[in-house]
């Protein structure tokens, strides 16, 4: 389990450089290009919505600050209060 979550906190982190998606290959994370339009840091949930549309998916608002993800095909968005904090390609 600790591995997993080691994982995917790698996986977050990686994912803000600029067009590139993190991959897991023989245990070891990798950068690849991605080509996948992903919503800014510090847009506004409505500003996102507004440029992509509806999410497929809204997950409940978990923690303190209250942290929010919106899942798109092709990636997910992790929102702080209403900000993007994070965009991460998914295929």
């Amino acid at each position: 389990m600790k591995s997993r979550l080691s994982t995917l906190c790698l996986c977050i982190l990686a994912s803000s450089a600029a067009l590139a998606e993190t991959i897991v290959v023989d245990d070891q994370v990798k950068l690849r290009e991605s080509q996948v339009e992903r919503p800014d840091r510090g847009m506004t949930m409505s500003a996102v919505e507004k440029r992509f549309g509806a999410p497929a998916s809204r997950h409940p608002t978990v923690g303190q600050p209250p942290i929010t993800r919106w899942d798109y095909a092709g990636f997910s968005v992790f929102f702080e209060k209403d900000r993007v904090i994070h965009a991460v390609a998914t295929s």
